[in-house]
């Protein structure tokens, strides 16, 4: 696994005059995520005073579905957009490093962020047709103004916060705690330490349960794993993206615990024991989801890419 112990996200961190020390990074990635909620007030203080105060105004679920989804994407921009200030600026201050260092390098980033999205829903659709395949998924009748052909124009404004959300949370976890505490310590040490921050950055998280957990930590895994071989941040970012949006937007499930606004394709549910479908904290919070990571993080480790072929799926690093 010589891609792993040399990755190009762990060159990029050591162009820095220093590395945050450990027991500086972990409660630092705290610190960025709460205060980057902060971002959110004034979309919230707007949305209170234009349509007042009930019990469903963050799920949006009673607005008009384009409606919905402008107001959830700003929300999503506004509550994680932060997050790439607070660490941007502590990388150029304090280890005065450039902004692209993060892993966001533009030679091949368009080729890069296409296969991440596509994978993306890919992977998050295995899930889901394991899960209907064991008899976990029925379709809702739901309101038809929000799902289908009439929820498309929410659906695809709604994508905007999405790309903001997941790549936000890949800056962090993977675009400086595990490369800093890698190129620092010892790779495998960034590796653990970046998956149970992003795991524990969701404690909070509604309805969670003990697979839920496991499974954001695998998740962390997987997103480690794929940034450091690929040696970048592009695809993560829009795999994590994609992942969210097929949950929410395209499949209808709740998104770790969130309800999401600006409608649905199609209307899935779940039904069954909680181990096989996550129950309201969505697929993430059952074993379909963690088979399919489990297979992820394989192809990732043994993917052979040796050889000049299409598919060589992930470059060792960086051109």
């Amino acid at each position: 696994m010589n891609w792993f112990e040399q990755s190009r996200l762990f060159e990029l961190a050591r162009q820095g005059k220093r590395l945050t020390h450990i027991l500086a990074v972990i409660p630092l990635a705290f610190i960025f995520a709460f205060l980057a909620e902060f971002g959110s007030l004034p979309v919230l203080v707007v949305l209170l005073v234009q349509y007042g105060l009930s019990e469903d105004l963050l799920s949006m679920s009673g607005l008009p579905v384009t409606a919905s989804g402008l107001w959830m994407g700003l929300f999503l921009i506004s509550a994680f957009f932060l997050m790439y200030v607070f660490v941007a600026a502590w990388v150029w201050l304090y280890e005065r490093r450039p902004i692209r260092s993060l892993g966001y390098e533009w030679p091949g980033a368009l080729l890069r962020y296409t296969r991440g999205f596509l994978l993306g829903l890919f992977m998050l659709s295995a899930a889901v047709g394991i899960q209907a395949a064991l008899g976990g998924v029925f379709m809702e009748a739901g309101d038809p103004s929000r799902q289908g052909s009439a929820a498309i124009a929410g659906v695809l404004i709604v994508l905007g916060g999405w790309i903001v959300q997941g790549g936000a949370e890949e800056v962090l976890a993977r675009g400086w705690v595990l490369p800093v505490i890698g190129a620092r310590y010892r790779p495998w040490l960034g590796l653990l330490v970046s998956s149970l921050v992003f795991a524990a950055l969701h404690t909070l998280n509604d309805n969670l349960s003990v697979l839920a957990m496991l499974n954001l930590a695998l998740f962390g895994l997987f997103a480690a794993l794929y940034a450091t071989r690929e040696g970048s941040l592009w695809g993560i970012s829009a795999f994590h993206s994609a992942w969210n949006w097929a949950q929410g937007n395209l499949f209808g499930f709740e998104v770790s615990g969130m309800n999401t606004g600006g409608g649905t394709i199609l209307n899935f549910g779940s039904i069954g024991p909680l181990w096989l479908t996550g129950g309201p904290f969505g697929p993430e919070g059952g074993l379909a989801v963690t088979a399919v990571l489990l297979l992820g993080i394989f192809v990732v480790l043994f993917w052979q890419t040796s050889h000049k072929s299409f598919g060589k799926l992930l470059p060792d690093k960086a051109q």
